[in-house]
């Protein structure tokens, strides 16, 4: 299939599907104001595997949701989306930034949907985010920007998420303008971090430890990897999640920002790959024993 359109709930949805029909499925999930392409480096990388990749509701070219955006309202659909690609197999599930929240709340409204999740710089867990977003959370000036992006603040948002700026390239920066131009970008962007998150006080506790506690209960297979330089969620907060879950394996990328499956995308591959393969998506009942920083999860 690669990359269609789909009619979700009465909503256009775009969504890339690669990989046998029979294939285990892994889901690939994108983060805040983003899009699928955020994937690409991985999609020839992460082969054996039904790779299913959705611009998020209000995201890409993803139509939105009706309802004012949450995090349930964008796992409900991305659910709605597998559902509707007839993919009723329990999967893993990638998420970057915000998809790793969404990723988290997929597993605490349906955990027999869930084998394991990989958390990439995840938000959930620690207040701190970089200020552009956290401004995003004033009340009237943050929609203004939101839904008033420049070539400025779109070239310095690219660039933050990089250690290495020449990442930020000139396609990525025209692709990054006309998302930010579809009707629905700007909108769900900063219903998303009011939901999420205020000026003053940045990513709000609560959701963050009711999420927390559900995902825990779990147990769930998870891999919580992290950018060392991540100038979006810092890497401090790699060590918040391997708090709260203590059954996570954890890695740390060197030199590396926000992205590493697009800064990193070999490493990044083989680290998956291998924690994909240790546990199989046969089976949704998996839970592990304690995690930790083991060495089996480190790159050659």
């Amino acid at each position: 299939m690669s990359v269609a359109m789909l009619t979700v709930g009465g909503r256009r949805t775009r969504v890339h599907v690669s990989g046998n029909r029979e294939d285990p499925p892994v889901l690939l999930l994108h983060g805040i104001g983003r899009s699928l392409e955020d994937w690409a480096p991985q999609f020839p990388r992460l082969d054996g595997y039904r790779l299913i990749a959705p611009d998020l509701p209000g995201s890409g070219f993803s139509e939105r949701s009706p309802y004012p955006t949450t995090l349930a309202v964008l796992a409900r659909g991305v659910i709605d989306t597998l559902d509707e690609l007839e993919e009723l197999r329990p999967v893993h599930i990638i998420g970057n930034s915000l998809g790793g929240a969404v990723a988290q709340q997929i597993l605490a409204l349906d955990p027999d949907r869930v084998v394991g999740l990989v958390l990439v710089n995840s938000a959930g867990f620690g207040k701190e985010v970089t200020p552009f977003l956290r401004l995003l959370g004033a009340p009237v000036v943050g929609r203004f920007l939101a839904t008033h992006q420049t070539s400025v603040t779109i070239a310095t948002a690219e660039k933050a998420l990089f250690v290495d700026s020449s990442l930020a390239t000139s396609a990525r920066l025209e692709h990054a303008a006309i998302i930010a131009a579809q009707p629905d970008t700007g909108t769900v962007v900063w219903e998303t971090v009011r939901s999420l998150a205020t000026f003053r006080s940045g990513i709000s506790a609560d959701w963050q430890r009711t999420l927390n506690t559900r995902v825990a209960a779990e147990r769930k297979p998870t891999l919580v990897v992290w950018g060392d330089r991540d100038r979006i969620l810092p890497a401090r907060h790699m060590k918040a999640a391997a708090r709260v879950l203590p059954h996570a394996r954890t890695h740390m990328f060197t030199n590396v920002g926000h992205m590493p499956q697009i800064e990193r995308p070999a490493e990044f591959a083989d680290i998956v790959l291998r924690f994909l393969a240790t546990y199989p998506s046969s089976d949704s009942s998996n839970n592990v024993g304690s995690g930790g920083n083991s060495a089996g999860w480190q790159s050659a």
